[in-house]
């Protein structure tokens, strides 16, 4: 059992860190082993941001070595982002294995992406000019204390509260997942994919790759290749109701949209409610509820239905 949520802004930005964890701390009991965020901030001219870790959390109790091994993997990142002729603007230190970098570069992101994830134990959560995707293991409290996100500003987000069930408990097998190589679209999901390595292998011979065996990711790379093509998200929403089976409800989100999708059978639970300024989505009524305490209205999506909003 898991909990996802959304919410998105049309406007002003607003504080979508604090919104965020209220949401997933008041879900905590459908997922206490990691949780997620996907957050979306003013979009950065000419620049793009990176989240990236280089350690899973509970590596860094294994002894002196990799606290070497760290600073050598990240001096490493340093050196192939200079070889690419990417221009590092900031560097910022969240923990002592997860690191967020802007940077100013021109070119190929697949290629900057698979030599950053060539180094051993690297993985780039998230690069764009808008998303910041940030996952660790604990409640949202305990991640949005670690990573300082009560104070992050933005138009949209999307969260996950994870129970492992068919992954490990750690990192990279946490929710969000960014949708590799795509800029600035990730995905969170309730549900489980039937046709999973199908779906792997024609997206592989599209030359996509797969940082997990989650099923989860597969949504985020399909949504990403079918808007690479020209699709809308709506329509990738829709083909992928079609195309993908299974039991699943999930959220994908864009740098200025945030879009919903529901399997035919409609067996995972999703809430909504929509007004003139916010929408606000959830696996559970309370989470939407931490946010407008007051009297509203609110429904369930039927089954088969997509949508989609723009900030």
């Amino acid at each position: 059992m898991c909990g996802i949520a959304g919410i998105i802004h049309r406007g002003e930005p607003a504080g979508i860190g604090k919104q965020m964890t209220e949401m997933l701390q008041s879900m905590k009991h459908r997922g206490p082993d990691s949780t997620g965020y996907a957050l979306y901030g003013k979009p950065q001219d000419n620049e793009l941001i990176m989240r990236f870790k280089v350690a899973e959390q509970h590596e860094m109790q294994q002894g002196f070595d990799i606290h070497e091994m760290v600073k050598q993997r990240r001096s490493e990142v340093d050196r192939r982002l200079q070889l690419l002729g990417a221009e590092i603007g900031s560097r910022e230190e969240a923990t002592e294995y997860a690191f967020r970098y802007q940077l100013i570069v021109d070119g190929d992101l697949r290629k900057l992406s698979d030599y950053i994830e060539d180094i051993e134990g690297v993985e780039i959560l998230s690069l764009g000019s808008a998303l910041e995707l940030i996952k660790d293991l604990g409640d949202a409290d305990q991640v949005s204390e670690q990573y300082s996100l009560d104070n992050f500003s933005g138009t949209h987000a999307i969260g996950h509260v994870r129970m492992a069930t068919e992954s490990d408990v750690d990192i990279r097998s946490a929710h969000p997942y960014w949708a590799y190589p795509f800029k600035d679209i990730a995905v969170v999901h309730n549900g489980q994919l039937t046709n999973y390595w199908s779906m792997r292998r024609y997206l592989e011979r599209q030359g996509n790759r797969f940082v997990s065996n989650c099923d989860s990711e597969i949504l985020a790379v399909y949504i990403g290749h079918k808007m690479e093509g020209g699709a809308s998200l709506e329509e990738a929403l829709r083909d992928s109701v079609e195309e993908m089976d299974g039991v699943f409800t999930y959220l994908v989100a864009t740098s200025d949209s945030l879009g919903m999708a529901k399997d035919h059978m409609a067996a995972k639970p999703m809430v909504l409610y929509e007004s003139e300024d916010t929408i606000a989505l959830a696996s559970e009524e309370v989470a939407i509820r931490t946010l407008f305490p007051y009297e509203i209205d609110t429904f369930d999506p039927y089954a088969g239905e997509v949508y989609a909003w723009q900030s």
